[in-house]
Formats: C-alpha cells, structure tokens, sequence
C-alpha cells in the first residue's frame, strides 16, 4: 500500500512539474540577469526587464529538453504500473549501492550508523511472501523462515521492528545487562574484510534492563493494539503467526554484569524485567570478552544456574501460551567431555534449546596469518563456520535431536544454512555477513535455502534438520 500511494504521489508531482516546465520553457539566464536576480531589493520591473533578455533556446536545447521530458514520463510510467514485489525488489537491491560506504567508516560507527537506520525506518520493508517450504513451527509458534539475526546487532532492542520487517524470521536482542555499563575501550571491533571476518571484544556493552523493558514493552503495546484491532483469528491448529513484538518471533539475551559477584542474580533479574516481552530467551554464558563468564559451562555451575532462572521464570503469573522458551548460548571452544556435560544437563533439565556458537577465541586460517589476528576478542565469521557446524552436529548427536538447536556462526548463504540444518540446527542465525552484505543479503538467502531444499527432495525445512547425522 505504502509503495502504491508513493507511485502516485511520484507520478502526481512529475507530472505537475512537466506541466510547468513546458508552460514556462528552457531558462538560460545571461550573467547580468542572474545579478539582477540576486539582489534582495529586486522588484518586478527588474524581473520583467531580465526575462525579456533571456535568448530563445536553441535547436538543440529544444531536442534535449523533450528527450529528458519523455524520458522522464516513460520512468514515471513504469514505474506507477510496477507491482509491490518487483518495487520491493529493487529497493533491497538498491542497498548494496551503500554498503562501500559503510566500509570507509569506522567499525563501531558504521554498526551504530545502521542500527539508527533500522530504528527510523530507513531500511526497506519486506512486502513479499516468503517461499512455504522455508516454514516451520517451534516451541509451539509459527516461523514464515529459519534465518534470523543473532544478538550482539541490536544490543539496546532500538530497531526491533525495521528489523523484522527486513524478512527475518526472527531476531534476537541484547545481550542485556540489569545495571547499565560501557563494555570495554575503544577501539574494540575490528574488520578482516578479506575473511569475511569480524574480531570484537565489546565486553556486554548496555545500556540495562531498564531501558530496554520500556522500549520492548512499548513495541508489545503496539502489537497487542494490533491484534486487537484485527479482525483475524488463531488458526484451528492453536498456533500464532508472528510473535509479541511483530510478524517475526523476537529472542531476549540476557548476560550478567561484568563486575557482578553473582551471576544467577543477574539472570533472575533479566528474566524477571525481559522475559513478559520475549518469545524466547537466552542465558548467554560464553562470550569470551567478560571475565569468568565462560566458567558458568562447567556442568555443576549450568545446571544451578539454569534451576534458578527457569524457577524465576516458571513463578511468574503467564496466559494460555505459557512462558517463553529459555536457550543456553555456548562456546565453539568446548572439550567433547564439555558437550557432553552441556546436552546432559540440557536434558536433565528439559532446557527448550541451544544456541550453537559463540564467538571464538582461536584464530583458524586464513586469519592466523592477518596482523589483526594479534587483537583480543571473540572472532566471527566465515572462519568460524566449520568448527561451529561441527560442534552443532556433535551436539544434535549428543541430545538425539530431541532439543531444538540454532546454528549460529559464519553463515553468510543459504547454502550455509542449509548446511547448517542437515547437520542439526532447527534454526539459523547470522551477523558478520549481515553487517558485510546488508539487508539485500536476507532475500537472496532465503531464496538459495529454498533451492537447496527442492534440489535434495525436502519437502520443508523440518524434514532436512539433521540429515547429516542419520
């Protein structure tokens, strides 16, 4: 609708102004005019006197002006008699014209620089459907695709909806802190542009709970109104398109402040604030850039610390669709006794899934080999992707495929999503290709993944999960 009325307005105005431009014919003003013209003081005997000096345009110019007025009338055309999709289309497409701008600019600045973006609006808007064989269903909501955007983009929770309106089928906020903190000095995000990588050490930088419960419990008003005002009804199976915050599923990351003595505190406080506003949340305990975060891993310490945030959770008054699901997000830099304590616990304790991976501390090649190397912090990226993928199928072996994964780290196609599936994960995230490649990425993904799927005989995203391990 808006991209109809837009067409209108455009063909309204060019047609105003070709109307005018053809009434008033070709200007060509002589220097003594334009003086005269510049002056504050100029009356209309002036301006009478500079019109009549102005020269009858030339043959050529009069070939010129009519070539661009029929030019432009043919574009106007075109474009009012373009359907949304195609419009849609272009306008994604049309973001990739931005993105070696964004690569002149600092890291952090540019990171900021495109959240704003998202969080006024200046993002396309995904219009078209997604493929059917891209949907599925999860802890009981519907997904209209697997990709969505991991944490670490949207820290504060600004641009939740121009997010997810780029055709994410999820998003995932945070990570949140309860007290407000700056994370570690600058500088702290690195580009390797030629891995496809990104190195940063942030340090959970937050601006709390606080802030962000407003901003999330304004944009669930938003929805509930909408859903109110709709006259549109559960489907007979129960379960609901879309999540609280949108026409996606929105996740909530939770992390612990850095100078905290206890971190169960820390989680309980999240999930008390947060948790009323999430479709999902998460206990993040291996980002490698905060101190003794990752020792929270060890099976003894996971296990006390999922009891307490899933009692926080569970004591809290819910509706018929019942809490939100609660994940744990793990390192790629584990043991294999790790996982195996990790998917044991996950288990005992019937956790609703896990997010594999993090960031890496280790450097695979070809990075090794870039000065960047050198820099403290988590690494991202393509060169993540196999140890990652590998640590996702070990763990979809380990849980027997009974606990819904997210494969996250180094997906920048479809066909690595599609990896990521047939070697276990329900889900897929993304970020460092999402930050390289920009909204025109999201489309082109979804579209391979759904190549993928048809060429191999599935028939839907959940007949592929996992079918590298059968």
């Amino acid at each position: 609708m808006a991209a109809r009325v837009w067409r209108s307005s455009f063909r309204d105005r060019l047609c105003k102004g070709l109307a005018s431009r053809v009434a008033n014919g070709p200007c060509r003003y002589s220097s003594t005019s334009t003086a005269s013209g510049a002056g504050a003081g100029a009356g209309a005997g002036v301006g009478a006197a500079a019109k009549a000096k102005i020269p009858p345009s030339g043959k050529k110019g009069r070939l010129l002006t009519g070539s661009m007025i029929g030019l432009a009338i043919a574009g106007g055309a075109y474009v009012s008699t373009v359907d949304e999709g195609t419009f849609c289309g272009w306008l994604f497409k049309a973001t990739r014209l931005v993105n070696p701008f964004f690569a002149l600019l600092d890291p952090e600045f540019a990171h900021n620089l495109g959240v704003s973006a998202a969080a006024r609006g200046w993002v396309p808007r995904e219009k078209r459907p997604d493929p059917a064989i891209l949907g599925l269903e999860v802890w009981g909501r519907k997904f209209s695709n697997p990709i969505g955007l991991a944490a670490g983009f949207d820290k504060n929770a600004e641009a939740v909806e121009g997010l997810l309106g780029l055709g994410f089928g999820f998003v995932e906020v945070g990570s949140v802190t309860p007290i407000p903190q700056e994370g570690n000095p600058k500088p702290r995000i690195f580009r390797l542009r030629n891995e496809g990588a990104i190195i940063n050490r942030c340090g959970f930088n937050s601006e709390g709970i606080v802030v962000v419960a407003k901003r999330l419990g304004a944009q669930h008003g938003k929805r509930k109104m909408e859903e109110t005002s709709s006259s549109s009804s559960l489907p007979k199976d129960g379960t609901k398109q879309g999540g609280k915050a949108g026409p996606g599923i929105l996740g909530v990351n939770i992390g612990k402040n850095k100078t905290s003595e206890d971190a169960a505190a820390d989680y309980v406080q999240g999930v008390h604030t947060l948790s009323q506003y999430a479709d999902y949340l998460v206990i993040n305990i291996s980002s490698p850039n905060t101190p003794g975060l990752r020792k929270l891993q060890g099976r003894k310490q996971l296990k006390d610390l999922v009891k307490k945030v899933q009692a926080a959770r569970d004591e809290m008054q819910w509706a018929e669709e019942g809490p939100p699901p609660l994940l744990v997000k793990i390192a790629p830099d584990l043991t294999k006794q790790d996982l195996e304590d990790i998917a044991a616990v996950a288990l005992a304790l019937r956790l609703d899934g896990l997010i594999i991976s993090n960031t890496t501390v280790s450097r695979p090649d070809p990075v090794s080999r870039n000065p960047l190397a050198q820099e403290a912090g988590g690494l991202s990226g393509k060169p993540l992707f196999d140890m990652s993928t590998n640590v996702l199928k070990e763990m979809y072996m380990l849980t027997r495929g009974r606990i819904p994964l997210i494969g996250c780290g180094g997906v920048s196609s479809g066909e690595d999503a599609y990896n990521k599936i047939r070697a276990g994960a329900t889900l897929v995230q993304l970020y460092t290709a999402f930050a390289y490649g920009g909204p025109a990425l999201i489309p082109q993904m979804k579209a391979e993944l759904a190549e993928c799927l048809e060429k191999d005989g599935f028939a839907s995203v959940q007949e592929a999960i996992g079918a590298d391990c059968r």
